[in-house]
């Protein structure tokens, strides 16, 4: 049952800074493994399968915990749960700056994935504490620093890994994230629970975790089903089965986890379809582009070391970070079907350029830039399209189910673009041929293009 609740106290400036604050340290955070990878392999002798695993680790956690979240935050209050959320994202960062090996640092990425969970209960409290012009532009802003926080980890990650050690490129963004909690525990009014009499769904929250894990383990094992025919067929059977049993409780359940009259809403599931197919292209370029520089010099590669990458990387870290107020602002002027339509646009002619076109580093450069700015204002302007066509107690949920399924379009991405580089790496090779590379980028391509079918049937987004 829904309760009477008086008007949402309004919070200015200072609020809202401290929600873009942590969002920045948490993009921080997230992103120091992407331009460190290559040495990270060095350092800890992993696989390029083994890199693969370790970049979406993050990913899986937080494709499990962002549902979850956003649903206690809709029925318990968004500040009450991201606090707790953040305690578990700090523990992470601090075992990440502390791994001694690959196993340990597994354990800190699996922790941190939780950060993701902090997204959606940001756009619960904007929603609950600004009019809805000014949570529109809050929302595209928040994701923004979050972009921005990734940049500022980019190239810190590289600088900070070589002339200190990698365990610092973890402890500094944790140190920020603990700070800006404190910020927000201060700064951000208690927001009252929407649902006072709500129970926790534990079979539904079972089943959707197991549904989750069954997906994200497939991603992560997708290298090695080449060979494993068995293995491909008995995970795709547990996981219709999961499904299933999953559809089955929430349909039936007073307070299911995800209300799936929600997402059967055109607004809603279009909006995961067209991130889903972005975000793949989109990680497929953030995985190939820093192996593609890091690939030696006497061959098709230009020999980058971490910090040499992170340089070459910061122009898309930009474009990213203004990406989204960018978003927000456009899909609010000329609706958000025009907006995606013409950032799927840019992103398929960019991946099919890096695919014949990659001989020089600014072909990488920009190409990477070009993309960073058309998937974030895409991503942004189906958020703030989802957020905008559901009542404000569904908030959290529904842009949680926007979150995942970037999650999973971005361990897809990754572990795509990981089968293609160990499968174009002859036997006693250390680097992929360079036809890996060609093929991962035009795969890409024809991915985001095909989620233009999807665009079409979408009406101009809402824009109240």
């Amino acid at each position: 049952m829904t309760t009477t609740l008086s008007p949402p106290v309004r919070v200015g400036k200072a609020a809202v800074g401290a929600l873009g604050m942590l969002a920045a340290a948490t993009g921080a955070l997230e992103s120091v493994v992407t331009p460190t990878l290559p040495l990270l392999q060095r350092e800890l002798s992993m696989s390029p399968a083994q890199g693969a695993l370790l970049s979406i680790t993050m990913l899986i956690t937080g494709a499990l915990i962002t549902p979850i979240a956003g649903s206690l935050g809709d029925r318990y209050g968004g500040k009450r749960v991201m606090l707790r959320l953040m305690a578990v994202v700090s523990a992470g960062g601090l075992v990440s700056s502390l791994a001694p090996n690959l196993p340990v640092l597994l354990l800190g990425q699996v922790l941190e994935g939780a950060m993701v969970g902090a997204m959606p209960l940001s756009f619960i409290l904007v929603r609950k504490h600004l009019p809805t012009g000014q949570s529109q532009v809050a929302i595209g802003t928040v994701s923004g620093l979050f972009v921005g926080g990734g940049m500022l980890g980019t190239l810190m990650a590289g600088p900070l890994a070589e002339g200190l050690s990698r365990h610092w490129m973890f402890a500094i963004p944790t140190l920020a994230v603990v700070v800006a909690t404190l910020c927000v525990h201060r700064l951000m009014p208690n927001d009252p629970p929407a649902r006072s009499d709500a129970r926790i769904d534990w079979p539904g929250l079972v089943l959707l975790s197991g549904v989750l894990l069954t997906l994200m383990l497939g991603l992560s094992m997708a290298p090695e089903f080449g060979g494993r025919p068995l293995t491909l067929g008995a995970l795709v059977v547990l996981l219709a089965l999961l499904v299933t049993g999953w559809v089955f409780v929430e349909r039936r359940s007073p307070w299911p986890m995800v209300d799936l009259r929600l997402v059967a809403k055109p607004a809603v599931w279009s909006s995961y379809v067209v991130t889903f197919a972005v975000c793949v292209g989109t990680s497929v370029s953030m995985y190939l582009v820093p192996q593609l520089f890091a690939v030696s010099a006497d061959g098709y590669g230009f020999g980058a070391d971490a910090t040499d990458i992170g340089r070459y990387l910061l122009p898309g870290a930009v474009t990213a970070a203004i990406s989204g107020p960018l978003g927000g602002a456009a899909a609010r002027r000329f609706g958000s079907r025009a907006v995606v339509t013409a950032g799927i646009g840019v992103m398929t002619a960019t991946l099919i350029s890096l695919a014949f076109l990659h001989s020089e580093v600014w072909h990488l450069m920009a190409g990477k830039a070009l993309i960073a700015l058309a998937s974030g204002v895409c991503i942004t302007a189906m958020v703030v399209r989802t957020a905008t066509s559901v009542d404000h107690d569904s908030t959290g949920t529904a842009t949680s189910l926007v979150l995942v399924t970037r999650v999973i379009g971005f361990a897809a991405g990754a572990q795509i673009s990981g089968a293609f580089l160990t499968a174009g790496t002859l036997p006693g090779m250390d680097v992929p041929a360079e036809s890996a590379f060609v093929t991962g980028f035009v795969i890409a391509a024809v991915v985001t293009a095909l989620s233009l079918l999807v665009v079409r049937t979408m009406g101009k987004g809402v824009k109240a």
